[in-house]
């Protein structure tokens, strides 16, 4: 595997099957410097975050990807993020009380969320009916888009990989028993060798007698999305006489963006201008 962050597509010719492999290294390590997360933790952040880039490849249109795991014990979410353009971001919540020694899926719900930069959001919820997270992609696009899918997840804390297979509507002449054999060949993928071996090694050991297509590698990298107005919005639901209480108190609003740690204060002018319909004196 190289050292850069990418996503790259593959095909099998005459087949309607086609995958992604994912790799993350650097945005992994800039999400995990910003907080001070469990072991178990940073594994499961890692494979979330693998996860987010594959499903992004299934975007047709500029907008995000937003997964969460939302949790009912000690670890109560685990988020991670990708735009169309390979922007990703990941945070975890967790009883900081508590030594977490496992992350228990059993029980929870991933929740995902498509947001196009034009139009309504969509989401959909499958419940967590086991602690591997890939079965629950696979059974969301069973349900949704009545596709055949199968996903490998990784991550050792230092990197994250993911490998995933998507059977397509069929075509006429395309071979009928691929999916069943490059699904049962894929299964025999080592977690070492998605951590560690290059993309083209690993197509090639699975499928050193298949015809392959592997098409160009697509940058992925740490972004956050925060900014002064998006926080403006956010904090704005608090309302108008809540902020005012706090400038009173405290002479400014102050947030800190849990994603990237990036630091935004509001004045008394700045809040005003959030409600142009009051004015502040």
């Amino acid at each position: 595997m190289s050292n850069l962050d990418s996503m790259q597509r593959f095909t099998f010719d005459n087949t309607d099957v086609r995958g992604e492999l994912v790799g993350l290294h650097k945005s992994l390590s800039a999400v995990l410097s910003k907080h001070d997360y469990p072991e178990v933790l940073k594994t499961e952040l890692g494979k979330l975050m693998a996860a987010s880039a594959l499903m992004s490849a299934t975007l047709k249109y500029e907008g995000r990807l937003c997964l969460q795991v939302r949790l009912p014990g000690d670890v109560s979410l685990i988020q991670a993020e990708t735009t169309n353009t390979g922007d990703l971001r990941a945070i975890a919540r967790y009883d900081e009380s508590k030594e977490i020694e496992a992350v228990e899926l059993i029980g929870g719900q991933l929740v995902i969320t498509l947001e196009p930069a034009v139009g309504k959001p969509y989401q959909g919820i499958v419940p967590l009916e086991s602690n591997q997270l890939n079965e629950a992609f696979e059974y969301y696009f069973k349900q949704s888009e009545q596709l055949g899918s199968r996903f490998w997840l990784a991550c050792d804390g230092t990197v994250a990989s993911g490998f995933m297979l998507q059977q397509l509507p069929a075509a006429e002449g395309s071979d009928e028993d691929a999916w069943d054999r490059l699904s049962h060949l894929a299964s025999t993928l080592k977690v070492e060798e998605l951590l560690t071996l290059n993309n083209e090694t690993i197509l090639h050991r699975l499928y050193h007698d298949e015809d392959v297509r592997l098409y160009d590698e697509e940058d992925l990298r740490f972004a956050c999305t925060c900014s002064k107005e998006r926080t403006g919005n956010a904090i704005s639901q608090m309302g108008f006489e809540e902020l005012l209480e706090i400038i009173v108190e405290q002479g400014k609003v102050s947030v800190d963006c849990q994603f990237c740690l990036q630091h935004y204060s509001f004045n008394k002018e700045q809040v005003s201008d959030l409600f142009p319909e009051k004015k502040l004196h």
